[in-house]
């Protein structure tokens, strides 16, 4: 499955690796490790708030905020250095949250912290990794950025009075993830961002050789001695060779399925996903494939592009899917609001777990830079992590049900099914709903068919309609 080159960069051994659920255990954990850090701490971001409290007002030792404990952290140890890198686009929106400026101004006057606004990238492009590194030796690499709207917890509760902005304002519940990992896998995420940090045009950092425990006490580690994969989304520049490994990953992973895909993802709006979907659909004994989406994209004009084309491409599906193994699922809570999924999860059969950065749309294949990480049990180093994989993947769904693990496992075993398994056990409170597809007005259908807001590249971000859109293999082969 995993080819270095081809669907990932690197290979890397993680003495100890987890997937971490959702923000409140992410943002704690994150400290704890922070909190042990000697000599440096990258923090590689779509977005920031240093407004956001990591861990609640009574913390026991530093700030709770995260502006506030960066600068406690410089002030505690002289030794210590932060490199901030987070995309310049983004950067926009934190000019009116309260005290950011005045953050940010602090943190310029200390000579450990260094900030940069990455805008080496194509034009509508972003920079999307979420990428923390400490000492070069543990890193967290996944889907939660560490700003706000993020922080929830597993239970999802109705109006939970921690979710909540800074300035007092609830929102909605959320579902996100990341991975923990500590080793040489840490190392090789270190050289991807000092490597970024370059890019952004600033000083070479050197490489750290240190040897570390930082794992946070309270975190259980769901794989030891295992070999981790890396893989990639860059976009092309005049001075960059694309990288293409996340996509290609995705086409691999979906082509290798015997009987299950569990995945979850902000989006499904890519058209090659969709196409190595439909054709693993047209087998006869081919795979289950459960994606789990939230109800509707998170902003009206997402909404309009990445909404418009899931329904086009789930209706392409669902032509060539007689059996009706393609199922995407929404979650709600107990009183029956929508929970929004912005993790991007992946889970193969019993034999590998993906969790990173990259959504299944365009813009994360070709546009973006992106970070997935991957633990495959075919590699030498990691036989028997099955059970752990089938353990995760049962977890989440016991989640989104709101029952108990063992019941998801038993009704696995029992049916043999995963879709099966859902069926059986969705109903009222908390509890997953199936995809219905909307009725699509005209504009909102053109613009799906020709990934105005969703391009796969940068050439086609002014590229003729005419010239691309989901289906333009469809009419290739038509012509032809």
């Amino acid at each position: 499955m995993l080819k270095q080159g081809s669907n990932c960069w690197r290979i890397e051994p993680a003495v100890k690796a987890s997937v971490v659920i959702d923000a409140q255990d992410y943002f704690r954990f994150a400290r704890d490790a922070m909190l042990n850090a000697r000599r440096r701490i990258m923090l590689v971001g779509w977005d920031f708030d240093a407004r956001i409290a990591l861990v609640d007002n009574d913390a026991d030792e530093g700030p709770a905020q995260l502006g506030e404990f960066i600068t406690w952290l410089a002030d505690r140890n002289p030794e210590l250095e932060f490199y901030l890198l987070r995309w310049d686009v983004g950067a926009l929106k934190s000019l009116g949250r309260g005290s950011t400026a005045l953050t940010v101004l602090n943190w310029m006057r200390r000579k450990g912290i260094h900030t940069r606004l990455d805008r080496h990238h194509p034009v509508g492009s972003s920079h999307h990794q979420k990428i923390v590194v400490i000492d070069d030796c543990f890193a967290f690499c996944g889907g939660i950025d560490m700003t706000g709207d993020r922080w929830d917890t597993r239970a999802h509760r109705d109006h939970d009075p921690g979710r909540r902005q800074p300035n007092g304002k609830p929102y909605q519940p959320w579902h996100d993830a990341t991975t923990a990992l500590q080793g040489p896998v840490a190392a090789a995420l270190a050289e991807l961002c000092r490597a970024r940090w370059q890019r952004a045009g600033g000083k070479p950092i050197a490489p750290l050789d240190l040897a570390c425990d930082y794992w946070p006490a309270d975190l259980p580690v769901q794989f030891t001695d295992v070999d981790v994969a890396i893989a990639r989304s860059v976009p092309e520049m005049p001075d960059q060779t694309p990288v293409r490994e996340i996509e290609q990953l995705y086409v691999d992973q979906i082509a290798g399925a015997k009987h299950f895909i569990y995945a979850e993802s902000q989006y499904f709006a890519s058209r090659r996903v969709a196409e190595a979907i439909a054709r693993r659909m047209e087998e006869p004994d081919g795979p289950e494939i459960v994606l789990i989406n939230p109800e509707t994209s998170d902003g009206w004009l997402q909404a309009v592009a990445m909404d418009s084309a899931r329904a086009r491409l789930f209706e392409a599906i669902r032509r060539r899917d007689p059996r009706g193994r393609f199922r995407i699922y929404h979650p709600y809570t107990a009183g029956g609001a929508p929970i929004y999924v912005h993790a991007k999860i992946l889970i193969v059969d019993h034999c590998t777990v993906r969790v990173g950065s990259s959504n299944m749309n365009n813009r994360s294949m070709r546009l973006d830079t992106e970070c997935d990480v991957v633990v495959d049990a075919a590699q030498p180093a990691n036989a028997g992590v099955g059970d752990e994989i089938a353990a995760l993947r049962n977890g989440l769904i016991a989640e989104h049900l709101g029952v108990a693990v063992e019941t998801i496992a038993e009704n696995i075993v029992k049916t043999g099914s995963i879709i099966a398994t859902i069926e059986a056990l969705r109903g009222h409170g908390k509890t997953l709903r199936p995809y219905r597809t909307p009725d699509l007005e005209a504009v909102e259908a053109w613009l799906a068919d020709n990934e105005v807001l969703d391009p796969e590249g940068p050439g086609e971000m002014f590229e003729s309609p005419a010239r691309r859109g989901l289906f333009r293999n469809l009419w290739e082969r038509v012509r032809n």
